[in-house]
């Protein structure tokens, strides 16, 4: 039976963690609402519409979602064309393939953002799979994406691994009984990501790279 490497994509393979907070407060500026920066990092990793209740709450006009999303979209494209990969991370990737694991993408992220991070990572021939909002009907924390991801690669949940940089990502993997491993690249504290269900933690790509051998990813290589 294969093993999955299943990778979140903004803050954990590409640096976007950050530009994502500067369109959401200003698409939300636009929109009228101030909403401080450090709410809006911690609520990254959301989808579109779940970010916004998880920052305005339920009571907010929800006539505005639309709005608020398609400016968000449109702000962040702006970045599209200067997107960078985090170090280590295409490596990262190259490595597990050739190690025989199948790497499989799941991201919130729509088609354009999709395509400007693939774009920046230059990994395709890696990838076998892409489970995106678009296919789900509930994203992160909710573990449908990485159920998708983890069936449509044919692996079981003992030899699956999700590796993501939000609290939403650990609580999506823990949901989904498969290992969860975080890194500190999209800026959320060691002790969130453990309280959130992380087993191993990792500064970055390049650091995971560095310490493969010693990983769970090696562990279960040895285990099967």
């Amino acid at each position: 039976m294969p093993r999955a490497a299943l990778f979140d994509v903004d803050g954990t393979l590409t640096d976007t963690t950050y530009l994502h907070v500067t369109a959401w407060w200003e698409a939300l500026r636009q929109a009228g609402h101030e909403v401080p920066t450090v709410a809006l990092h911690r609520a990254i990793g959301l989808g579109g519409h779940d970010l916004i209740a998880h920052v305005l709450g339920e009571g907010r006009d929800q006539d505005q979602d639309e709005a608020i999303s398609a400016a968000h979209k449109t702000l962040f494209g702006a970045w599209h064309e200067r997107l960078a990969a985090l170090e280590g991370a295409r490596e990262l990737l190259h490595a597990l393939h050739d190690r025989g694991w199948l790497i499989v993408l799941v991201t919130s992220a729509g088609p354009g953002e999709l395509a400007a991070m693939r774009r920046a990572l230059d990994a395709d021939d890696l990838i076998s799979h892409i489970s995106s909002a678009s296919d789900v009907a509930r994203g992160k924390p909710a573990p449908d994406s990485l159920e998708q991801a983890r069936e449509t690669a044919g692996a079981a949940r003992e030899q699956t691994v999700f590796i993501g940089d939000s609290v939403w990502d650990m609580e999506a993997a823990s949901r989904a009984g498969v290992t969860a491993v975080g890194v500190l690249s999209g800026g959320i504290p060691r002790a969130d990501l453990e309280d959130a269900g992380a087993q191993e933690i990792y500064q970055d790509p390049a650091d995971l790279l560095t310490r493969l051998d010693e990983s769970v990813y090696a562990r279960l290589e040895r285990a099967s």
